[in-house]
């Protein structure tokens, strides 16, 4: 690693290679070079950073594994980005009253991992878990497969210790479960993708490692018999603690990427977990087998832990998968009420019929967020054109629904054109107002969410 003398004690390299590496996110937004990559371990080198970046007037960018879809932590050229790989430290276990203090640099799974060894967890669960840190979760307020039941990053945020644009330290929330004393500025922090500030350390409340878990595997010969029979799940006040559904092409892409089996001759496939006590999940998968077959599907129960852990691993491969069918993908995570699911799917079915260009659609089912993806080769400008065309129409067709544009991904750079189709423009400039109080020289992440 090459290190630049900008400020002493601090590893930040203005080196060429280091800045390359530092330029893109996991969206298909164009690549800029930063002026500087910044490694800081601790929040006082956080604060220094930040201080040499504002009496400069440079820009700054958090970053913590860079699998953002919509170009959140994409930089421009008069940026620092501050990476958050050198702060990874799993701080405090308080066992007593379920929390746990944990820097932003965190890797998701690796919480996991040392949760479920102390017999606790973390329910947030992003398909990118093993990569992505705590921090960037918090970012953009990331859900998961496990969000049906137990709720998404929010939920779950207790306090944030975060660095200001001023280079000031604020402490928001705390340790209590309870908390009403004035304004939540930890819930504004939540989702506002770096726009604010930036989070030194975060404080998470966790839960009980469930008793027993059961898995489920569900295929359809019909997509839309396959959304209703989500919607009947979830009216029969069973709650699952998954529901993911894939569609023909996305078992096929899977299939074809990294083969377990799966039969390509359905028209969607249900991954459906439960947990609990064993008493009450045996007798919850019972009625979603009969559920299920009353509406054509085909209940099969996952063998054994290693059975269930192949499915998840074939369905968090999805995302790599497509690019052997396309070289570009439009990535979208829309979410309609569960009502509106099948609806949702047949109309991204005419969609793609009409247009000749393929759609992959999975996701959380069980809560209405569908990832909707356009595959197109971008270097084909005309092809890219028409699928860039399909956004606007898939974002018309979830709003009519009564949906939203982003259930997880957040808004980034490549949704924030699309911001005004759901957000009216009041409500715009009170964010705007927020934006300006927190960070009035509108030095943190310029450009994102409102272009």
């Amino acid at each position: 690693m090459r290190v630049s003398s900008l400020i002493p004690g601090i590893e930040i390299s203005t080196e060429k290679e280091d800045r390359i590496c530092y330029s893109y996110d996991a969206s298909n937004t164009e690549a800029m070079l930063p002026l500087a990559v910044a490694w800081p371990k601790n929040a006082d080198q956080i604060v220094k950073i930040v201080n040499f970046a504002a009496s400069n007037n440079y820009s700054i960018v958090a970053r913590g594994a860079g699998t953002g879809m919509t170009g959140a932590s994409v930089p421009q050229s008069n940026t620092i980005v501050i990476s958050f790989e050198k702060m990874r430290k799993l701080l405090d276990v308080d066992t007593k009253n379920m929390t746990v203090t944990v820097e932003p640099g965190i890797i998701n799974g690796k919480l996991q991992k040392e949760l479920e060894y102390l017999g606790f967890f973390y329910p947030p669960d992003p398909a990118s878990l093993n990569n992505c840190t705590i921090g960037g979760n918090v970012a953009t307020n990331a859900g998961g497969p496990r969000a049906l039941k137990y709720g998404v990053t929010r939920d779950y945020v207790m306090g944030i210790e975060a660095v200001m644009p001023d280079g000031s330290l604020i402490s928001t929330g705390g340790k209590t479960h309870k908390r009403a004393v004035g304004y939540d500025l930890k819930d504004l922090l939540i989702g506002s993708e770096g726009t604010l500030a930036l989070a030194s350390k975060i404080r998470l409340k966790i839960l009980p490692l469930p008793e027993d878990m059961m898995t489920l595997m569900v295929f359809f010969n019909s997509l839309e018999s396959s959304g209703t029979a989500i919607s009947k799940i979830i009216t029969s006040k069973i709650i699952p603690r998954t529901l993911e559904l894939l569609d023909k092409s996305a078992i096929e892409a899977i299939e074809n990427y990294r083969p377990i089996g799966l039969p390509t001759d359905v028209d969607a496939f249900l991954l459906i977990e439960l947990d609990g006590y064993p008493a009450t999940i045996k007798k919850e998968a019972e009625r979603i087998v009969d559920i299920c077959k009353s509406f054509g599907g085909e209940a099969i129960v996952a063998e054994d832990a290693m059975a269930s852990e192949r499915l998840w691993e074939a369905r968090r491969s999805l995302s790599p998968a497509l690019y052997h069918i396309k070289p570009t993908k439009i990535n979208e995570d829309v979410v309609v009420p569960r009502d509106k699911v099948p609806i949702m799917l047949m109309e991204l079915r005419r969609l793609s019929e009409s247009s000749g260009i393929k759609i992959i659609s999975f996701g959380h089912a069980g809560d209405g967020n569908l990832h909707v993806n356009i595959m197109v080769d971008r270097s084909n400008k005309e092809e890219f054109a028409r699928g860039m065309e399909l956004v606007t129409r898939i974002f018309e067709i979830t709003l009519k629904l009564g949906g939203s544009l982003s259930g997880e991904h957040g808004i980034g750079l490549t949704k924030a054109p699309y911001l005004g189709m759901e957000i009216k423009q009041r409500e715009i400039e009170l964010m705007k107002g927020i934006k300006a109080v927190f960070d009035p020289r509108g030095l943190m992440n310029p450009g994102k969410i409102f272009g």
